[in-house]
């Protein structure tokens, strides 16, 4: 099993910091966005991460309000729901 990747989060003082001391792992032929220029980001668009699909969906006010109640992370509380659901009811046609 392969090892999810984890996130860090850093100060801009401490990004700055790090690359004084040499321990920036940016490479260093990266080009800063700054010099890429505007025919660059005439065609940049946001990528959603794969396997995941943003939809809009209409609910219930009460079981939105419901899951909010139980604190930070009520938007992937929902989907292990669904995700419940969806293997509970895998191969019943």
């Amino acid at each position: 099993m392969s090892e999810k990747p984890t996130t860090a989060k850093y100060t801009l003082s401490e990004i700055k910091a790090a690359r004084a001391r040499g321990e920036d792992p940016t490479r260093r032929d990266a080009p800063e966005a700054e010099s890429l220029g505007e025919d660059f980001w005439k065609d940049a668009r946001v990528m959603m991460p794969r396997g995941k699909t943003s939809v809009h969906l209409r609910l219930d006010s009460d079981v939105v309000e419901w899951f909010k109640a139980h604190g930070k992370g009520h938007l992937t509380r929902m989907n292990a729901v669904l995700r419940a659901y969806v293997d509970a009811h895998k191969g019943r046609g």
